[in-house]
């Protein structure tokens, strides 16, 4: 498990000599994202390798008893480069959070939004080069909790109206939690627009959304989403 992705002594600089790079992921140049991708392989590799040398050196010093392993420094050196080397990957990079956990206010945030509008995006990159939906679920949860200043506000509106236009994915009804933390006029009038599109899907997400923003007190449960399901799908026949 990796250490907190930042501690509060990280400044912007610091996270952007780490995962600056990661902005690549989320490019409507095929050719950026292309660079990014290559950039988190190999990004990738080196946590790859050295949690394999982390792993051997702690094979190597268990005979020592857990007191004395975990002072010693080859042991120590080896998971300090495995936790540095995560601290510039993802999802890895993205694990944990502020200390006096205040989101709003930490410097993580903008790569936590990354990775939330990556997946969101492009889904079929993100399933195939860094696929967490635990991670995915946990970071929804964070932000919906987040004080909700009006530039995190907007990118949250942003997220919700791209996921409830898609086919539903793994974990994405948990989007509901960021809608009601960022109810407004504004998120409405998308999810208006999109419950009365075309799209089978769009109608369902975002009608079901809209369903619960009335209902602050009903739970957003797979109970209650499959029921909303049936309904729709009772509806069309």
């Amino acid at each position: 498990m990796a250490e907190e992705a930042g501690t509060d002594a990280d400044d912007a600089c610091a996270w952007a000599e780490r995962l600056g790079w990661a902005f690549g992921l989320i490019s409507e140049d095929p050719a950026a994202r292309g660079a990014a991708l290559v950039h988190l392989a190999e990004a990738q590799r080196k946590v790859s390798d050295a949690l394999a040398r982390s792993n051997e050196m702690w094979l190597l010093t268990r005979p020592l008893g857990a007191d004395e392993q975990y002072r010693e420094p080859a042991f120590l050196q080896a998971r300090r480069r495995h936790q540095q080397a995560q601290r510039r990957s993802l999802p890895d990079g993205v694990w944990g959070g502020p200390v006096d956990g205040d989101l709003a206010g930490w410097l993580g945030l903008p790569y936590v939004l990354l990775f939330l509008e990556w997946e969101a995006r492009y889904p079929l990159e993100w399933t195939q080069h860094a696929k967490a939906w635990g991670t995915k679920q946990s970071l929804i949860c964070k932000v919906a909790r987040a004080r909700q200043e009006e530039a995190i506000k907007a990118k949250l509106t942003d997220l919700v109206e791209i996921v409830v236009h898609r086919a539903y994915r793994c974990k994405d009804r948990e989007y509901v939690r960021v809608a009601r933390a960022v109810d407004s006029a504004d998120l409405r009038g998308r999810l208006d627009r999109a419950a009365d599109s075309d799209s089978p899907w769009a109608r369902c997400h975002a009608g079901y959304a809209l369903w619960l923003l009335d209902r602050p007190d009903l739970p957003n449960t797979r109970r209650v989403w499959q029921t909303w399901v049936a309904g729709e799908a009772a509806a069309v026949l």
